[in-house]
């Protein structure tokens, strides 16, 4: 169970294994309000999903090492889970879709892990590690649907609101939820009246679809240029939380998701991926 605890936890957990990323003042964005940056594009493997994953792994159970990792990704969570196997000595295995970015691959290999490329998306990638886990005998390490994973995600929360206690809404991107299930859990239960707001990809937006449609729906397909949301399924766990903490969901084009990259580098010489941005 997802507990204010159990984030406290990991908050504590990941001091030494995480950067607790500064905000950066964001004035340019609208000269209206008064924006901030949270650049987890600097943490060690390039995003967020560290957090979680390295959180998960240190709570595997001696049982679950000795049996060696399997991850499914679009690339930022196989190299955390990459990063964190290697730290406890634990073979791990990633399934990317063979359309993932070279230097995601590349880097995923660089942290230790072996890699099984799969035709398709995010998805297709799932399904593999399942079988795989299922063949093998493998620990499958979810990269959202899982409340260990969840928490990790969920420090930035914590971090948000040590940073700046006077924030009035937090706006996070959404591919299967698990950041904005962990931000908005931390910050709803510290303070309810800061607003939660999600953004997914038009060409992907399953966790939007859900929420209205009031049930888990799945995308037949998916066709975005930020391949890290680019998710046909939300979680059981993340539809729950998005639905009971997270105030508003939106969506944007692919032509916005390029502008704001661009934004981000000429205005605050940033390189974030179209997830991010």
């Amino acid at each position: 169970m997802l507990t204010l605890d159990k984030i406290y936890q990991a908050s504590y957990a990941l001091k030494t294994v995480i950067r607790r990323t500064d905000l950066i003042s964001a004035p340019n964005i609208n000269p209206e309000s008064h924006i901030f940056l949270k650049p987890e594009n600097l943490q060690v493997t390039g995003s967020f999903k560290v957090r979680g994953a390295c959180f998960k792994i240190a709570q595997l159970t001696e049982e679950e090492k000795s049996h060696g990792v399997v991850a499914c990704s679009a690339g930022n969570h196989a190299q955390g889970v990459a990063l964190a196997a290697t730290a406890h000595g634990i073979k791990s295995l990633i399934c990317l879709p063979d359309n993932a970015p070279i230097s995601k691959v590349e880097a995923t290999k660089s942290y230790g892990a072996d890699v099984c490329l799969v035709e398709g998306v995010y998805d297709d990638a799932y399904n593999k590690a399942l079988q795989l886990k299922d063949e093998k005998g493998y620990t499958f390490i979810h990269p959202f649907d899982d409340e260990d994973v969840i928490a990790g995600q969920g420090t930035i929360g914590l971090e948000l609101l040590e940073q700046l206690p006077e924030v009035e809404a937090v706006i996070i991107p959404i591919g299967g939820g698990g950041l904005i299930s962990g931000v908005a859990y931390a910050i709803k239960n510290l303070n309810p009246n800061i607003r939660v707001y999600g953004v997914q990809a038009k060409g992907a937006p399953s966790m939007l679809n859900s929420i209205e449609h009031g049930k888990i729906e799945r995308l037949e397909g998916v066709r975005t240029i930020a391949d890290g949301i680019a998710v046909k399924e939300p979680g059981i766990h993340t539809f729950d939380l998005c639905q009971q903490y997270v105030d508003e969901i939106v969506s944007v084009t692919d032509d916005e998701i390029s502008t704001a990259i661009l934004a981000l580098i000429e205005q605050h010489k940033l390189i974030a991926e179209g997830a991010g941005a």
